[in-house]
């Protein structure tokens, strides 16, 4: 099952402030936003005035396309949706430090799924464009410095894969597969289990956001982000009794703790040219029940997020060992 499910090790995109550069407290979308922007302008052949890549005769086959408007395909079995899931994840820092002088270092994490690592060097590129545009309120420009693979999976040294001084690139670095988070997950408590949201998590029930979730609930979301990702990135058809999983998520795991809080953020859209609401929950939760069935999809999601607004970092949580619940 899933073969050809693959996703990078974290990588490290070390920036260095040639002039100060101001964020927000939560950074995932100044980073999404001008990276957007930065790839746009360095990948578009037609340099087209219109916002969509609708109607462009490069778009099947165009970088920029199919990482930031990913073509629709049509889903079987219960999964409905006006969208597919973008092939990255950009993890910004959690410190809330909203200036950078020249001498200190902005450092955020990119997470690449199936097709989208063959893209790297696109993403290298479009991030050294952004440092000579400028980051951020008032456009503080920087120099990105290197990229490492953390290969935090294994507990290995990082290993630099890119080096901005001889603008040098290797393609040795650690992914992982389906196979790989199934090995981690047997060392997961198969009876309790305690989530930490670290960033917003925006799952919907009914048609809006909520942060009344129950086992079933988190599980669907899940199980609708992983498959998309699944069978638009990585080729792969995940075939499982959805419903029958969904019906076992219900029944056989309830929810023991809740933690969870409400947390507002906005970001502004240049497409739309105005604020939109992204909030959502942080905060943990605890489950516990017949949880053994579960615990890959747990820990896959662990690495790729939850819920909608992935690629400015949100839904991001970390499953707990026994010693860090904290009730």
């Amino acid at each position: 099952m899933l073969e050809n499910f693959r996703f990078s090790s974290p990588l490290k995109f070390y920036l260095a402030p040639t002039e100060p550069i101001y964020l927000p407290a939560y950074k995932g979308s100044a980073l999404r936003g001008g990276f957007g922007a930065a790839f746009k302008r360095t990948v578009c052949l037609t340099r087209l005035d219109n916002k969509t890549c609708a109607g462009c005769l490069l778009q099947e086959v165009c970088p920029y396309s199919y990482i930031f408007e990913t073509p629709r395909i049509n889903h079987a079995g219960i999964w409905r949706t006006s969208y597919d899931p973008h092939p990255f994840i950009i993890e910004p820092p959690h410190e809330t430090k909203q200036e950078y002088q020249p001498g200190e270092q902005l450092v955020f994490n990119l997470i690449l799924i199936g097709k989208g690592m063959d893209y790297l060097p696109y993403f290298i590129l479009s991030f050294r464009t952004l440092g000579r545009i400028g980051l951020g309120k008032g456009k503080g420009r920087y120099s990105l410095v290197k990229v490492v693979s953390s290969n935090s999976f294994q507990g290995e040294p990082e290993k630099q894969i890119y080096d901005g001084m001889s603008n040098a690139i290797t393609s040795e670095w650690e992914t992982r597969s389906f196979a790989d988070i199934v090995k981690e997950a047997r060392g997961l408590d198969c009876h309790r289990l305690t989530l930490h949201f670290i960033t917003p998590t925006r799952i919907k029930y009914r048609g809006h956001p909520t942060m009344q979730i129950d086992f079933e609930i988190f599980t669907r979301n899940l199980l609708r982000r992983l498959s998309w990702l699944a069978e638009v990135h990585c080729d792969e058809k995940w075939e499982l009794e959805w419903r029958k999983l969904l019906s076992k998520a219900n029944e056989r795991v309830k929810t023991v703790h809740s933690g969870l809080r409400w947390y507002d953020w906005q970001r502004y859209s240049q497409r739309q040219n105005t604020k939109i609401a992204m909030g959502g929950f942080i905060g943990e939760i605890t489950f516990e029940g017949d949880l053994a069935e579960f615990l890959p999809f747990i820990k896959l999601g662990e690495y790729l997020h939850i819920g909608r607004g992935t690629v400015y970092g949100l839904g991001k949580y970390h499953i707990a060992t026994a010693g860090e619940a904290s009730y």
